[in-house]
């Protein structure tokens, strides 16, 4: 294949993390072949998804569950039985790596989709910085990474230190000897103030709301459902930390006992050399992390007017309401790993069912297994 993608492609799928991986898996059983019938666009240099990003000191047993991904098994793989000691970013990229070689998945990388207009005979233009591709339906799983949150705070651009959010985040070393605020609820920002403890001359965690230790399952599957009906009703995504509360392990409990992990209001302004409260307290700061979470990445879907009146774009089962040509993977309730391999079945049978209502014929033998590789510039 040539630098440039295909200009052809009845299905598209963007993104080859976890999502968009169990998609192409269960496209690919169900006969449609990989670089021909449908293509894989990654927009990182590397594989392994978001985890390729993220700070080298993360471990896959202090980071969220990583779950295998379908047919996993069949190379013998699991992340389950992983080296622990390793950096999570680097045993995820491995196995990712393996993954799509294995299945011979073609993921085209990197590309960056830069918009999805409205192509020709009812299709889609899908704009990248490989070119453009004709296509007849998007899958698009394209995740949060690349689209980190930061709340405005009065006073922010007069900030004298550093400021980045998480995905910027690169080591504990580079805030030796500073005073840092860490400002979030979720388990990015934990991870954070563990690392710095020690390191940085100190930490001061601010969150949005009370923070809650505990262990609650139950949790789990209401802030899961909710994000379904907030899908389902075209509204923002509520958060699932701010549902669930953060794990009630032993290292976090042990950061609340020595006062690490003890959470203060969030402050009204920041100021030059740090952040004031409501009550007129300062907090000297060299610098702010904002581990305040992420929003879906979908950008490039803006032409198509996808988004509802309430500010969210409506999902049934992954496909887009206003759109039946787009299907949205690892969104909302199934951003989780679980729920993205879960999904991804769901949508690759929707997707091969609309082709062949379209007229598409599935080969009339099944793919075997083989040794592939990814395309790369």
């Amino acid at each position: 294949m040539s630098e440039n993608v295909p200009a052809e492609a009845p299905v598209v799928v963007v993104g080859a993390g976890q999502a968009g991986l169990s998609v192409a898996f269960h496209l690919r059983r169900l006969g449609l072949v990989p670089g021909e019938d449908f293509l894989i666009l990654d927009r990182g240099p590397g594989t392994g998804g978001a985890w390729q990003f993220r700070w080298e000191s993360l471990r896959l047993g202090t980071a969220h569950r990583v779950s295998d991904l379908p047919g996993m098994n069949e190379m013998g793989l699991s992340f389950a039985t992983a080296d622990q000691a390793r950096a999570a970013r680097d045993v995820v990229a491995e196995y990712y790596e393996r993954y799509e070689r294995h299945f011979a998945l073609q993921v085209v990388r990197p590309a960056i989709v830069q918009a999805v207009v409205e192509g020709t005979d009812g299709g889609l233009t899908v704009e990248t910085s490989r070119g453009s591709i004709q296509s007849r339906i998007l899958v698009n799983a394209s995740g949060t990474w690349a689209a980190p949150f930061r709340p405005y705070y009065p006073g922010a651009e007069d900030f004298r230190g550093v400021q980045l959010t998480t995905p910027e985040y690169r080591a504990a070393a580079d805030f030796a000897g500073k005073r840092v605020v860490v400002v979030g609820g979720g388990t990015s920002a934990v991870g954070f103030l563990l690392e710095l403890e020690g390191i940085a001359a100190s930490t001061v965690w601010v969150t949005r709301r009370p923070v809650e230790f505990a262990d609650r399952p139950e949790a789990g599957i209401t802030a899961v459902a909710n994000q379904d009906a907030a899908a389902r009703e075209g509204l923002p995504l509520p958060s699932i930390v701010g549902g669930t509360g953060l794990p009630a392990t032993p290292a976090n409990l042990a950061g609340v006992e020595r006062g690490v992990l003890v959470a203060r209001p969030m402050f009204s302004r920041i100021e030059a050399d740090g952040v004031r409260w409501a009550d007129g307290t300062m907090e000297p700061a060299d610098a702010i992390i904002w581990a305040t979470g992420f929003r879906a990445d979908l950008a490039h879907l803006a032409p198509l007017d996808l988004r509802e009146h309430g500010g969210g774009i409506r999902v049934e089962k992954g496909k887009v309401t206003r759109d039946p040509r787009i299907y949205l993977a690892g969104y909302g309730p199934q951003a989780s790993t679980i729920g993205a391999n879960r999904a991804g079945r769901s949508v690759a049978v929707q997707v091969v069912d609309a082709l062949r209502h379209g007229g598409w014929q599935a080969p009339s033998t099944v793919l075997p297994v083989a040794s592939g590789a990814s395309v790369s510039a």
